[in-house]
């Protein structure tokens, strides 16, 4: 697609909530240079996150963790939480490489999770990545949630609708991998990873492959499970 078609095209709309103005001016500067993303609007705290985004109805929230009156988590759950009739699609973006802050951001309904140290790529393709319904996790994220998690319950106990190649893709998927990778570790074509990925949500009752990884760690699927290699 030229230049001119991605100018012309709908650009993805992002609201932008940081207690710090230079990290607010980073990321929109970082974000203007792409001609399908629009920065919208910025927040200082999270209350004026939740307002903003409520009136504005951004595509993409990227909200830090540490913010006054209302931390990132609390928005999270207030944007896109379990239970809401038309979630807003919210990454959380943090300088704290914490399992405990991870895990409570995915399932308070994040669908993305980055560390404000991976820099511009990562950040574009994440805003990318939730405005399609896709998700994106720093690597090092997903393997010390791995860590963190594993083991707690076991997967005798789990009872599930999928198929064995199903939780092939669930666990790939739980160690970060994206769809191109899945196709290449599994030998199979984009369009049947999409298949079994759209298949895996009907049968859980979840939204996103963050959910997937989500259900994969609590319920023991990847215990024990070293990422692959790639």
């Amino acid at each position: 697609m030229s230049g001119g078609s991605d100018r012309n095209g709908p650009r993805t709309r992002v609201l932008i909530a940081d207690d710090q103005e230079m990290v607010r001016t980073g990321f929109r500067l970082i974000l203007g240079t792409q001609p399908d993303l629009e920065v919208i609007g910025e927040a200082a705290d999270g209350a004026e996150c939740v307002e903003l985004a409520r009136r504005m109805r951004p595509d993409v929230c990227l909200v830090d963790i540490r913010m006054p009156r209302l931390d990132g988590l609390e928005v999270t759950r207030a944007l896109a939480g379990p239970g809401l009739v038309d979630p807003i699609r919210v990454v959380v973006v943090t300088t704290f490489d914490q399992e405990d802050y991870a895990y409570t951001a995915l399932r308070n309904g994040a669908c993305g999770f980055l560390l404000k140290d991976s820099g511009s790529a990562l950040l574009i393709e994440a805003v990318r990545s939730a405005a399609r319904g896709d998700a994106l996790i720093s690597p090092a994220v997903t393997v010390r949630l791995l860590k963190h998690l594993a083991g707690q319950q076991p997967p005798e106990a789990v009872r599930h609708p999928l198929s064995e190649r199903e939780l092939d893709v669930v666990r790939l998927v739980a160690v970060g991998r994206t769809n191109q990778e899945v196709c290449g570790e599994l030998f199979v074509s984009l369009g049947t990873v999409k298949t079994h990925l759209a298949n895996i949500k009907d049968k859980l009752g979840i939204r996103n492959r963050v959910e997937i990884a989500a259900w994969a760690w609590d319920s023991g699927l990847v215990r024990d499970r070293q990422t692959p290699p790639a």
